[in-house]
């Protein structure tokens, strides 16, 4: 499947043949936020958690911008095919004619959204389900990692450092504190008890650690949000990391360090059940975003 019509700026039109200036904000100093929605058959999963997200980021850089969202993304997905699809949003401050720290209140912002297809994940049991290797390495982000903003430069560099040592994922590390994935959020499992880091200004609320957290207090699984550094996550018997894309995603060595047995643990399995089972209707058209 393809997915090559892209909406920007009130126009929907081949990815090709879509255009911004030079000297647009977003382009010329990454003053913009973004979201990645899943549409499954259709209908945006969780969308109104994505679109209350995006509308924080916008508030939180004071970037104005009153959109019909779901109208607009729900056209994109039909105009594509329709089915099983990502949607990535991203909103800039717009083109100031000009390059300039400083910008005017009244400038129109630039909105652009692409999709593409999403791999079915869902399809295959646990055992076929990839496992991770991840790293762990200090975080170089700004401190407003809550906002969903497109300055990801730390988040690339930290990628690529685990992409050279063979790993899947880095997670980022400040004062001595777990903090989340370069493009992730982090659970680990100690004792029977789920634990994810609190939120804070440096972590990103993701929708799919929400969800694992609902899933989590639907089944009377024991978890916490709580702190905790680099000794009690290569000591816990479980590492899970999570994403709107990857679904749960278990993870079997830390810096080459074997996590648990060095296999997918019990209540990563348990997890795997409960969110895949959901998936699986949302994909085939039988459940409820």
């Amino acid at each position: 499947m393809s997915a090559d019509i892209v909406y920007l700026n009130g126009q929907y039109l081949p990815a090709d043949e879509a255009r911004i200036s030079v000297f647009d904000r977003g382009f010329l100093f990454s003053d913009s936020v973004y979201e990645v929605i899943p549409f499954y058959q259709g209908q945006g999963f969780r969308l109104e958690q994505h679109l209350a997200r995006l509308e924080n980021s916008l508030r939180m850089i004071s970037l104005e911008a009153s959109y019909p969202w779901e109208a607009i993304l729900s056209e994109l997905i039909s105009r594509n095919g329709g089915g099983n699809l990502s949607a990535y949003l991203q909103v800039t401050r717009g083109n100031a004619g000009r390059r300039s720290f400083v910008y005017d209140a009244d400038l129109q912002p630039t909105v652009f959204a692409c999709c593409s297809p999403i791999r079915d994940i869902y399809a295959a049991g646990p055992e076929q389900q990839v496992e991770y290797r991840v790293i762990v390495t200090e975080d170089q982000r700004w401190r407003r990692c809550d906002i969903k903003a497109t300055g990801l430069l730390p988040n690339i560099l930290a990628q690529q450092q685990a992409r050279q040592v063979g790993a899947d994922e880095a997670l980022l590390m400040r004062d001595g504190r777990l903090m989340e994935g370069a493009s992730s959020n982090l659970f680990i499992v100690r004792d029977g008890v789920i634990h994810t880091p609190s939120m804070s200004y440096g972590i990103l609320g993701g929708t799919t650690r929400e969800l694992v957290i609902e899933l989590a207090q639907a089944h009377q699984l024991p978890l916490q949000e709580s702190d905790f550094g680099y000794t009690e996550l290569i000591q816990a018997d479980e590492v899970w990391i999570t994403s709107s894309t990857r679904g749960v995603v278990p993870v079997i060595e830390v810096d080459s360090q074997m996590i648990g047995q060095g296999k997918k643990g019990p209540l990563w399995r348990l997890m795997f059940e409960y969110f895949t089972r959901q998936q699986r209707e949302l994909m085939a058209g039988e459940g409820h975003v």
